[in-house]
């Protein structure tokens, strides 16, 4: 098997067989060529005249060709990931809290070792979870433990299933392929910026529940974890809202919503930090806009697929901004958990084939923006602030407030949409977005917009819609853990993924679970 690197095709090129493209770079007949495996696939549209598709292959022939260019060469035998099984399991088995990436790849990790987990989720499984969603979206009330933010799949499961990540570890290509394994697409395992779609994402998410069960896990949703006791510094037994459970130890993948659980944890003792993060507001374009400013005549191509951006500048006060979860072709959800508040996020289906476009724009939240006397979790008050400063702004009744982006930059109130229609449920209020935003966020996001507009024409139309507001990019508080043992100032506590405050995503999430939950089977002997 031969590896052809870094392939540059035209986008017409990319619609042909891959067995000529491999016969054309090995310079040979394509005859020769038996198969072609496609290892990595991107979009180079840096030059909008002259776009192209940037492909690795994976090349098999019938003989040897006679020429091997300099970005061929032997194709390295794949490595298949295995777990060594526990020879004699705890006699408790291990807890895990939460049902999102980090908490259905933890348990994933310790069923396969012989561990028979047993994992708490507060919310319903995937399936029902969807029901309740579709009913809030719907302007039904909000289930408190069903809703956008927890439930099976955690609130990635209602999103755009982005999995590209900045974390270089060998175990993202088992947690690709896990996932195509039980439902995502195949494109996963080889696009440059890989994406499972709502729509997909809750199958494989509920076949990896299905295979912890098979490998003698037990999966009790509707159960939320309310304490811990512990022995001598050690975790002993779960509390839960349906009895008490004895552990060996508590894998901790809450997700960064879970203000009672963090609650909790302070009145236990366990030792937390005021954690960063950012605010801001959702912002919606036309996507066939956005195809033709980065793709320009290319834009209608079937080789590319739905256009997308990433934006960061500074700001003159210093604080960032940028784009966070860019949804191509995507809507702008309704994410609160709580009553009384109102959340923004985006998600997008697989095909990506909606009329606009959202990502939010965050502005950084520093640790001494938060109220002075809200002690370790100060940054949760913060986020409820802003929240139910939104759901009054939006009439009390989980509208989100809206507002025009061209009269966001003026500080106008708007009366009516303009040429993009809003697609957040059960509807939007038009209004000034600034009465639910702090005042750093609206000086620095209007010196920002701007500079975006200038990297992508007609990123600033006036027609463009903002929807408020959006709080939850990532956890204000992070739960201190030793960086050898991953355990707490709790023994036998681990903290992990996002809400823990050491992920950001669903593949780093997924990452950190596994990565906890190997430390947590070396230190029980397995």
């Amino acid at each position: 098997m031969i590896r052809i690197q870094s392939l540059r095709l035209t986008p017409d090129e990319a619609l042909s067989p891959l067995e000529n493209a491999a016969a054309k770079a090995l310079k040979t007949d394509v005859r020769n060529i038996l198969s072609v495996r496609l290892v990595k696939r991107s979009v180079d549209a840096r030059d909008k005249g002259s776009i192209h598709i940037i492909v690795t292959l994976d090349a098999q022939t019938k003989r040897p060709p006679a020429f091997l260019p300099k970005n061929a060469a032997e194709a390295p035998a794949p490595v298949p990931w295995t777990e060594p099984v526990c020879a004699c399991p705890p006699r408790h088995p291990p807890v895990v809290v939460g049902l999102g990436p980090c908490g259905l790849f933890a348990a994933l990790t310790l069923a396969k070792r012989g561990l028979r987990p047993v994992v708490l989720e507060r919310g319903k499984r995937v399936e029902e979870r969807k029901n309740d969603v579709s009913a809030f979206f719907a302007g039904g009330g909000i289930d408190e433990n069903s809703n956008v933010q927890f439930g099976e799949g955690g609130a990635g499961a209602f999103s755009d299933g982005k999995l590209n990540t900045g974390v270089k570890d060998a175990r993202l290509s088992w947690v690709l392929e896990t996932l195509h394994e039980f439902g995502a697409p195949e494109e996963i395992l080889y696009e440059a910026k890989p994406h499972v779609g709502t729509d997909r994402l809750g199958k494989a998410v509920s076949g990896i529940r299905q295979e912890i069960i098979r490998l003698g896990g037990d999966v009790r949703f509707e159960t939320c974890l309310t304490g811990l006791i512990t022995e001598g510094g050690r975790v002993r037994a779960a509390v839960t809202n349906r009895g008490v459970m004895e552990t060996c130890g508590v894998i901790l993948a809450v997700g960064h919503s879970a203000r009672d659980t963090f609650y909790m944890l302070k009145d236990e003792g366990v030792n937390m930090e005021r954690k960063p993060f950012s605010v801001g507001a959702r912002l919606e374009h036309r996507q066939d806009w956005l195809d033709r400013a980065q793709y320009g005549r290319f834009s209608a191509h079937p080789a590319l697929g739905r256009a997308d951006y990433k934006l960061s500048a500074r700001a003159p006060s210093g604080r960032g901004v940028y784009s966070f979860c860019m949804c191509p072709g995507g809507q702008v959800i309704a994410a609160a958990s709580e009553k009384g508040g109102v959340v923004t996020n985006g998600m997008s289906v697989f095909l990506r084939d909606g009329e606009n476009c959202n990502s939010a724009l965050l502005v950084d939240v520093r640790t001494d923006d938060f109220p002075p006397d809200g002690g370790v979790l100060a940054g949760v008050e913060f986020q409820r602030r802003w929240e139910r400063a939104a759901f009054e702004l939006g009439g009390g009744s989980y509208k989100a407030p809206a507002q025009l982006l061209g009269d966001f930059m003026q500080g106008t109130k708007s009366t009516q949409a303009g040429g993009v229609l809003p697609s957040y449920l059960p509807g939007v209020a038009w209004t000034d977005l600034s009465l639910c935003l702090p005042d750093f966020a609206v000086r620095d996001l209007r010196a920002a917009i701007p500079e975006f507009d200038r990297r992508i024409r007609g990123f600033a139309s006036p027609d463009a819609v903002f929807t408020g507001v959006e709080t939850r990019s990532s956890s204000p508080v992070r739960i201190l853990r030793d960086p050898d043992s991953l355990m707490s100032s709790i023994l036998g506590l681990y903290p992990a993924g996002e809400g823990a405050g050491y992920a950001g995503g669903i593949s780093s999430a997924a990452l950190d679970g596994i990565r906890v939950a190997q430390r947590f089977a070396w230190e029980n002997g397995a």
